[in-house]
């Protein structure tokens, strides 16, 4: 049984790697060695995660993946999440999380079978509920969000979201200089859309190409 860390943050502006210490020190305490850390910048509103699904491709049957939250694993919609849930069945991956103490018997090798069927069972329902709850938060916040934009909107206030000045820039720069769109995401942590904006921008003033 290999234990593989996953943690996830929503944006290249959040640090992602926040909760390792906490994870190092759940598994310090069970006598139990990280193998693999899997750290990405993705919503976990969307099952396509690089990886995540690292880590899942690199699993044998019995790891387990350690989380921070639920959260962290799923804010996806009730299909997406029973897909993942299927490729996680698939693999034999468990889950473990440290806001979810009845997944942390799946760490004890001395549970009888009955005792660890009964947890496995509570465990696949409280999954599911805190799932359903990262996803409700998730939905709520992005209403607020469209509902505050729209509200700013009519009174004449909102503007968008405020460019990085500097960032996109840089972005034409190495476009200028002729870096691939991949070597420009890997050193700015920006999507290929900011990237195809910006050279568009940057081919319709003249300065591409020339």
């Amino acid at each position: 049984m290999f234990v593989r860390a996953y943690l996830r943050a929503s944006t290249s502006q959040q640090d992602a790697t926040r909760a390792r210490e906490q994870l190092e020190a759940f598994a310090r305490e069970r006598g139990l060695p990280i193998a693999a850390y899997y750290i990405e910048n993705e919503s976990g509103a969307k099952l396509d995660r690089p990886e995540l699904f690292r880590l899942l491709s690199d699993a044998s049957p019995g790891d387990i993946c350690l989380t921070e939250q639920v959260d962290r694993l799923s804010r996806l919609n009730a299909a997406d999440w029973e897909r993942l849930k299927m490729e996680l069945a698939a693999r034999r991956v468990r889950v473990v999380a440290l806001d979810l103490p009845t997944s942390w018997t799946m760490l004890n090798p001395k549970t009888d079978d009955f005792t660890a069927r009964m947890f496995d069972a509570i465990n696949g329902m409280m999954l599911d509920m805190l799932a359903a709850v990262a996803r409700k938060d998730y939905e709520d916040r992005r209403r607020r969000q469209a509902q505050g934009q729209a509200k700013a909107r009519a009174a004449g206030l909102y503007t968008g979201r405020r460019e990085n000045v500097a960032r996109n820039e840089g972005i034409a720069s190495m476009l200028r200089a002729g870096s691939s769109w991949s070597q420009i995401q890997a050193a700015t942590g920006c999507s290929r859309a900011t990237i195809a904006k910006i050279a568009k921008r940057t081919t319709a003033s003249g300065d591409l190409g020339q």
